[in-house]
Order: structure tokens, then sequence, then C-alpha cells
């Protein structure tokens, strides 16, 4: 019998799948590296696609607000992405290549609007440079980067198709995660979370506020956020809630950031 190499720690030989391991380190207490950032996503669907007469307000409103709230920016793909996928998908594209794809419009958003957020020391980031936030806000930038997650070719396979399942909305989320943010807000081209497409049902019910799990539980065919998102959330240990607002409107934002009631709250439990 062999015997293997060990360096002494309380981890000493485990599996590190063992469910009782994890359980005892499940309620330790996470360092987080920003507590008053706020992760403000704009949905490349949902608000860039429709050009200046909806963007450009709100770059303004940002820049505004930048002022007394830190901030990161993070970019969403839109119908650019949907066009990728489309041919990806009739090509036969493995999942992976598809989120590679996919990245790459949500990066170029990143860049175009650090550019339009530059009169407010806009800069690009890029989704390794995280670790360096901290420093960035201290001089006073305002930070902007893409949303799509960096799998990339290590991209899970998704539940229904090949489609992948961690896009903009769920980088958003994971970054305010890992940065123990203060919130996170993803701007919408809807009021927030209904049962039913709004666009195709005008009386679909609207949802205030509801736990991640009570939303599972609904199953519903269309979300405006990722499932993914919803699905993570519970298991969250900074992030404890996610918000969705209409970024159509101005002044929802400044709402958002004031914590004042506006759109939908997705709660962790």
């Amino acid at each position: 019998m062999h015997k293997r190499f060990e360096l002494t720690n309380k981890m000493q030989g485990e599996s590190l799948a063992r469910k009782s391991l994890l359980r005892a380190y499940r309620d330790r207490p996470r360092l987080r590296l920003l507590p008053e950032l706020n992760v403000v996503k704009i949905g490349g669907h949902g608000i860039i696609d429709y050009g200046r007469e909806v963007l450009l307000p709100l770059v303004e409103e940002i820049g505004r607000l930048s002022a007394t709230n830190k901030m990161l920016v993070v970019t969403g793909g839109g119908v650019r992405v949907r066009h990728i996928l489309d041919i990806g998908l009739d090509l036969g594209m493995p999942t992976g290549v598809l989120a590679e794809l996919a990245g790459k419009v949500s990066e170029q958003n990143a860049i175009m609007l650090s550019i339009l957020l530059s009169r407010w020391h806009g800069v690009r980031i890029h989704t390794g440079d995280l670790l360096d936030l901290p420093n960035q806000l201290y001089l006073g930038t305002l930070p902007v980067m893409q949303g799509t997650p960096p799998y990339g070719l290590y991209e899970h396979p998704g539940e229904f198709g090949a489609i992948p399942p961690h896009r903009t909305d769920t980088g958003a989320f994971l970054a305010a995660e890992v940065l123990g943010a203060k919130c996170c807000i993803l701007l919408k081209n809807v009021d927030g979370l209904y049962k039913e497409d709004p666009f195709k049902n005008p009386d679909a019910e609207f949802i205030r506020d509801i736990s991640a799990p009570d939303l599972l539980a609904m199953d519903l065919d269309d979300m405006v956020v990722e499932p993914m998102v919803v699905k993570l959330l519970p298991d969250a240990r900074n992030l404890r809630e996610i918000r969705i607002i209409n970024g159509h409107i101005p002044g929802n934002l400044e709402k958002a950031l004031n914590g004042e009631k506006t759109g939908t709250v997705i709660r962790a439990e």
C-alpha cells in the first residue's frame, strides 16, 4: 500500500466532497471586499439595444449618482447575442463555444458604455480585474465590465438545449457576491418580474417581492431574469437579494440606490 504525502491541516485526507465537512464550514464568516459597492447591470436586450433615446439619459443618471455611490457597471449583450446564438446553434456549436461567442458582444457593449461614461471617469475593466476594484474606486474611477462570466469553453451544459445557462445577469450576480457588494440591481425594459411576458399579455400579474425558492416553485415558462441567478441566490453568503427595475424610467436607479421601493425584489429566502 502506497502512502500519500500529506501536509498537516484540518482537511488532511479529505475528499472535499463529504457533506458533513461542507456543512461544518457553511456558516464561517466571509470577507466582504467592497460592502458599499452597488453592482448595476445594464441589459443589452432591454436597455442598450434601444439606442440613444433610452441609454443616454441613463448614462447621465449613472454619472451623476457615481459622485455619491460606489458603482460597478456591468453590461449585457442583447440583439447581437441572439444573432450569434441563432447561427451557432444552427451550425451545431457546443455550449462552451456559444459562451465564448456571446461574451464578445457583452465586451463590445462594455467598451462603448465606458466611453459614454468617460466624463465621470468611466473605465473599462476585465473580469479578471475584480481584485483591483478597491484601488480603482479609491482613485475615483467608474469601472465598467462585461457581464458574461468567464467560464468560456468550460461553460456548464444547460438543462435545456445548448444555450449557455450562465449569461450576463448571472455574471453581475457572481461579481456582486464575490465582492461582498451591498446590492445588485438589474436594469431591464419592464417594471420588474411578471408571471407572464407583459409585452404578450398586458394583464400579466406583477410580482413585487418573492423568495427565490418560491419563484422556482412557480416554474414559470419565462422570466425577465436568468433562471440561473434564482437558482444560485439561496446559496449566496454576501448578497441576499437582487432587484429588477425599469431602466427606461429616469429616477428609478436613484430610488433603488436609496433603498426606496421600486421594481421587484427577489430574496434568497
